[in-house]
């Protein structure tokens, strides 16, 4: 069955209005999914998105700003999410947020030149910056006995950079300050001026774990944009990708976790696991990320996965789940740690397995659908917002997803999809929102008067999840820091775009 994507209900707005519709909106029970910037020339333009489900519901606030009087009044004290997407606003655009409540930088770092604002169309390409860089505002924690640790942003291992500030007594955690954007790499930019079927590439090298997540939004939001219909084999196979990108990274963290509390068996056996489903997904796509299936208006795949074959597989991760949770070492260390309370989730707006894990029923999947996922899909969620529930949360989520691409292979009974189809693209913004592995993704995305990209701007969930890793670690021990940063897996490429 297609299930018919709403049009997005786009209202301008003066900024004098822009809180009280912005207030009604989110008393509606909207969600701020993405704020976005836009350099029209003589004046700036704030694009606010909230979303609401069941049913779907997408609305826009446009708000233009003189480029010489660049400010919009702050909703931070409506929204916490909103108040982040006004502070990368200002650190990208300049666009100030009169009012905001932590005035701190978020996305520049100190030896960025100041007045350098990179997404502005005139921003020099190649700046001064700065030989030493100016230190960041952490807050300082003071008292008997408070010390702190710094680490990063260079760690050991294959990991990207990030810097954590740690605010310990004894080897209790009171606060830990994360400073991320290390890698910030302009992709957003790199999208602009190109044509509609050349940014394909770049969305799967977003986050490389969420090639399908990325290239599925971007694809869906140039679709909308265009007015272009995707088949029901290709919403499909897209659906089908989704759930196989969803599964050999639950299998790869269930088995990093366990690693992180000493069992490493159970770590070498779901990293053998993983490696088949890698397997697959090469058989699938040519690609062991599974990228080069996806494409404008379409979708292609060499071959369908064997259900038996995946049968198997989740026969074995059942069983790896239940070796790891019969250890009264790994269910010592997981119970009770780094609890997220349902309450903080909210306040947060987290996203994906971290919300879930809190008893925060949020999925794209159901909330905003693009195909239907058979009788055996459902939105899996867990109590308890600790260590244990995340991982539970990714070993029920394993399970409703081969159980959904059983029944997507029924549908599609043996049909690989079609490739990019051939449209002209005119002027427009259209929206993509999928649940990609870590959680709902949006992508939103201007086209120009000859169908030129002229604007992407994208919001991987781990941008708004970041923070819960902070609040989850107040009276956690710092020895269970890499089992708890684990257990959230944040993108650092997702977030520091």
């Amino acid at each position: 069955m297609t299930i018919p994507i709403p049009r997005t209900d786009s209202r301008h707005v003066d900024r004098s209005r822009l809180v009280t519709e912005a207030e009604a909106l989110l008393g509606a029970g909207f969600r701020v999914a993405l704020v976005a910037c836009h350099d029209d020339g003589d004046s700036l333009r704030a694009v606010y998105v909230f979303t609401a489900s069941r049913p779907d519901r997408r609305v826009e606030l446009v708000v233009a700003v003189p480029r010489d009087d660049a400010w919009v009044p702050t909703l931070a004290g409506l929204n916490y999410t909103a108040g982040r997407f006004e502070r990368e606003m200002r650190d990208m655009f300049g666009l100030r947020p009169e009012g905001h409540p932590l005035p701190q930088r978020l996305v520049r770092h100190g030896h960025w030149p100041q007045g350098w604002y990179p997404m502005l169309h005139d921003a020099d390409p190649d700046p001064q910056f700065g030989a030493h860089p100016g230190t960041f505002p952490f807050l300082d924690v003071e008292g008997d006995g408070v010390y702190e640790i710094p680490v990063g942003p260079v760690h050991a291992g294959l990991i990207e950079p990030g810097h954590f500030r740690f605010y310990v007594v004894g080897e209790t955690i009171l606060r830990m300050k994360a400073r991320l954007w290390f890698v910030h790499r302009g992709v957003e930019r790199l999208f602009e001026g190109r044509a509609p079927t050349d940014g394909i590439e770049i969305a799967e090298r977003i986050s490389g774990d969420t090639a399908v997540g990325h290239s599925v939004a971007y694809a869906m939001a140039v679709e909308s944009a265009a007015g272009i219909e995707v088949s029901l084999v290709d919403r499909q196979l897209r659906a089908l990708l989704l759930e196989l990108e969803r599964a050999y990274n639950h299998v790869g963290d269930m088995g990093m976790i366990a690693n992180d509390v000493g069992y490493g068996i159970a770590n070498a056996h779901a990293q053998r696991i993983r490696e088949s489903l890698l397997r697959v997904n090469r058989a699938v796509t040519g690609h062991r990320l599974l990228r080069g299936a996806v494409s404008i208006g379409g979708t292609q795949v060499r071959e369908l996965p064997d259900e038996t074959l995946l049968l198997s597989i989740t026969n074995d991760v059942a069983e790896l789940a239940a070796i790891t949770l019969g250890q009264s070492m790994v269910m010592d260390r997981l119970t009770g740690t780094a609890v997220l309370s349902q309450h903080k989730s909210l306040d947060l707006g987290t996203l994906g397995y971290v919300a879930r894990a809190s008893d925060v029923s949020i999925d794209a999947r159901l909330d905003h659908p693009f195909v239907d996922l058979g009788p055996d899909f459902s939105v899996v969620t867990e109590q308890t917002g600790d260590v244990l529930a995340r991982y539970m949360l990714r070993v029920r989520e394993f399970e409703v997803s081969m159980k959904v691409t059983a029944h997507l292979l029924r549908e599609l009974n043996g049909s690989l999809g079609s490739g990019t189809r051939a449209a002209p693209y005119s002027a427009g913004s259209g929206l993509g929102i999928v649940e990609a592995w870590r959680g709902t993704l949006v992508h939103r995305v201007e086209l120009g008067d000859i169908g030129q990209v002229t604007r992407v701007k994208v919001v991987d969930p781990s941008f708004v999840n970041w923070p819960a890793l902070s609040m989850s670690l107040a009276d956690t021990i710092v020895p269970d820091f890499p089992l708890v940063n684990k257990s959230f897996n944040q993108s650092y490429a997702g977030n520091d775009l």
